[in-house]
């Protein structure tokens, strides 16, 4: 007697546990759904999918950039600064060709009429390094005979009335430098003299970090000085 009473009350608890299952189910299913389908669907739409592949596109060139900024334009020292210029404009050139280069001095930024022995000093290293690459460099500043005094023997020279009168056909390499907080910024160009085109270009960052530059620009002020008087009474 007491187990068919056991019996019966544990199949009539699996009944409605059953049924309240079912129920639970049910409610779920005929609920209204979290997310809409639309969103699902937009990801097959071509206009969205062409868009997408230009994002990620993109990406991939910022990531190329900035493991360019890292390894090739930033430089912590002057000689690799160069050597970044001169391996980006070789890299870079657009045209080729055999025509002779002639290099002028890298000028301020904000001045393209000054310049600084730290902006020769870089066209004098570019010559070197892009003479040494292949680049067919002339010298212009070559005098029509070699002046002699008692100090040494001299060809070269910035006087007018020493030089040629003319230059051949020839490619300009010009540069810029701006001086920034801790870095000097530096752009260099190949440049047709005929049809002003830009044959090649090249760009390096010089991470000095320095908080004065005055060394190496060597336009430091003069120390303070205090002037000693009489004192009168």
């Amino acid at each position: 007697m007491l187990k068919s009473f056991i019996k019966t009350c544990f199949s009539v608890s699996a009944v409605a546990l059953l049924a309240t299952g079912c129920t639970a189910l049910n409610n779920n299913n005929t609920s209204t759904p979290t997310f809409s389908s639309t969103s699902s669907n937009a990801q097959y739409d071509p206009s969205v999918q062409k868009e997408n592949k230009k994002v990620q596109v993109t990406k991939e060139f910022l990531k190329v950039a900035q493991d360019k900024q890292y390894h090739v334009t930033t430089q912590n020292t002057l000689e690799g600064t160069i050597d970044s210029l001169a391996t980006q404009m070789m890299r870079n050139t657009k045209v080729s060709s055999s025509r002779p280069v002639l290099f002028t001095s890298f000028v301020r930024l904000d001045d393209l009429k000054k310049t600084t022995e730290f902006g020769r000093v870089i066209s004098e290293s570019l010559i070197n390094e892009l003479s040494n690459r292949g680049f067919n460099v002339i010298e212009f500043r070559g005098q029509l005979n070699v002046s002699i005094d008692k100090n040494g023997e001299y060809f070269i020279s910035r006087d007018i009335s020493k030089l040629k009168d003319k230059i051949p056909n020839t490619y300009v390499v010009v540069g810029t430098y701006s001086r920034q907080f801790g870095k000097v910024v530096l752009n260099a160009r190949v440049i047709d003299n005929i049809s002003g085109r830009i044959i090649s270009s090249s760009r390096a960052i010089y991470q000095h970090n320095k908080r004065n530059d005055c060394v190496i620009f060597k336009d430091c002020k003069p120390p303070r000085t205090i002037k000693i008087i009489k004192e009168s009474k």
